[in-house]
């Protein structure tokens, strides 16, 4: 029986998301929850999409903030929007606010406190339970608090609600067996636990049967995946098994950790067609005094020959790396080291961050910590070479071909400069001109190949079509699946507003083409 609905009976919700890719991988799966729930996003409702206020709540029931303890003054933050918040829960007193993520196993009801309006908080280890706290919470009147101290359910075999159509994050391991004296990820995350091979290939196979030809492997740890099952070559072989799944374009992984990248890593990237070249090796600094003092269990020289032995066999890779300035008791000396280091490295881009201390870490008790002004002076010398760097590298490229895969998010001036943005195969970002200012019905997630006509700092531009040169357009699935996703998120709108039926959900069964 199909039922008409009036979209102010429709519960919504959003999810802000802060920090890193973990996060935007457990942000789906608690978006998928939602879903599961009867709950929709609100931007399909724009009723209540209309109400948003400036505080950030969207216009939503249910505002999720997913949060991140790694940026810093990460609690600063949070409470400050928390605060903006508060007006709007007093106008809309039904309205649910849920805080989970890594500040929220850390700082756990510490936030009701500073926080009363606050609905529910829940950790890192326990994201199943974020439908049944809201409605405990709804019940009772009464703010629902749940932190777990170990993982209780994997979160990749909860639900999902993905954010693109043709490219999707699969977490392959949970949590740190590391002790970097300047991260907290580890007491949040807790000690790494791997899936079983069979299960990370079933869902990419999964993912890729909906139509993603892109997948992002994702670990705190990727390298040293395996481990926990006894194979300390597991993450080798199961990049050479991606490479056998039909239909799948292009594998990326984030992060390895430079101590456990091994050669058999580097081999399987160079020989399976689908891994793109590109890696993330975060260095974080190029002072062996500061790697003993970070516990970073490797040196600048192990560092610089993992980047050779890559290039060696991966020519075009691009690397990109994290760098941390103002480590405690990093000096001049130390820092001109780390300079050294990255000139040497040429990274492709790099993720550069001044050290802040996290309460609960080593690094935080530490003697020695560097002036604020010194670090933010070094911090620009930093910046100003790596800047360099990338445009020095991304200037070799002017006039070679490169395949990119067009992105949904295009960018805010590509209406204005007709261009489309994608990423090339070495994960650089490319704006690219389109002939006579058409778009030729180019979808998110299909190919389009150009030549590099200009370089600058962030990004490249392949202008070729603009003078009668290269510019191909391949369709793909991903684009196929781009087109169904959005012509059912108009359907779900429609519901939404009462404009159309709501289905029972009987799902109908696919037809397999041979």
């Amino acid at each position: 029986m199909n039922e008409i609905l009036d979209p102010t009976d429709v519960k919504t919700y959003a999810v802000r998301t802060l920090g890193c890719q973990m996060n935007v991988h457990d942000s789906e799966r608690m978006a998928g929850l939602l879903d599961q729930a009867g709950i929709v996003p609100v931007e399909l409702v724009p009723e209540k999409a209309a109400r948003a206020t400036e505080a950030g709540d969207q216009g939503a029931d249910i505002l999720v903030i997913n949060t991140c303890s790694v940026r810093e003054n990460a609690a600063n933050k949070l409470f400050g929007q928390l605060g903006q918040l508060k007006s709007v829960k007093d106008a809309r007193p039904d309205m649910q606010i849920a805080v989970g993520g890594c500040l929220a196993q850390q700082l756990r009801d510490g936030i009701i406190k500073r926080a009363p309006w606050v609905d529910v908080v829940l950790g890192t280890h326990n994201l199943d339970v974020l439908p049944t706290l809201l409605e405990r919470a709804r019940h009772n009147k009464k703010a629902a608090v749940e932190i777990e101290e170990s993982l209780k359910v994997f979160p990749s075999t909860l639900p999902a609600h993905r954010e693109s159509a043709y490219a999707a994050w699969v977490s392959i391991a949970v949590g740190c067996n590391n002790t970097c004296t300047f991260c907290i990820v580890p007491h949040l995350r807790g000690k790494e636990r791997d899936r079983r091979p069979g299960e990370i290939l079933a869902e990419i196979e999964a993912v890729v049967a909906q139509g993603a030809i892109e997948v992002t492997l994702l670990g705190q740890n990727v390298n040293s995946y395996g481990v926990g099952f006894g194979d300390r070559g597991a993450f080798a072989k199961l990049l050479r098994s991606c490479g056998d799944i039909e239909g799948l374009e292009r594998v990326r992984f984030t992060s390895p950790h430079p101590a456990a990248f091994t050669d058999d890593v580097i081999d399987a990237m160079a020989e399976t067609p689908n891994v793109m070249p590109s890696l993330h090796m975060p260095l974080q600094s190029g002072s062996d005094r500061v790697l003993r003092a970070m516990r970073r269990s490797y040196r600048s020289a192990k560092f610089l020959g993992i980047l050779d032995r890559v290039r060696e066999q991966i020519p075009h890779a691009a690397i990109t790396t994290d760098i941390i300035v103002g480590f405690p008791g990093e000096t001049e000396e130390d820092f001109q080291q780390t300079l050294d280091i990255v000139e040497q490295s040429r990274f492709s881009s790099a993720f550069t961050f001044l050290y802040s201390p996290r309460p609960g870490t080593p690094a935080a008790d530490m003697d020695n910590q560097v002036p604020a002004e010194v670090a933010s002076e070094r911090y620009q010398r930093l910046l100003a070479l790596q800047q360099r760097i990338t445009l020095e590298e991304n200037e070799k490229l002017v006039g070679q071909r490169v395949d990119v895969l067009v992105s949904h998010d295009g960018g805010r001036k590509d209406t204005q400069t007709a261009r489309i943005t994608g990423r090339a195969a070495d994960n650089r970002l490319v704006h690219i001109g389109l002939p006579d200012h058409s778009t030729h019905n180019i979808r998110p997630g299909d190919m389009v190949s150009a030549v590099v006509t200009h370089a600058a700092p962030s990004h490249l531009v392949a202008d070729s079509a603009l003078s009668g040169g290269l510019f191909e357009v391949r369709p793909t699935r991903a684009g196929d699946a781009y087109e169904a996703s959005e012509r059912r998120k108009a359907h779900l709108a429609e519901e939404a507003a009462g404009r159309a039926p709501v289905s029972l959900g009987i799902p109908s069964i696919p037809v397999r083409k041979k």
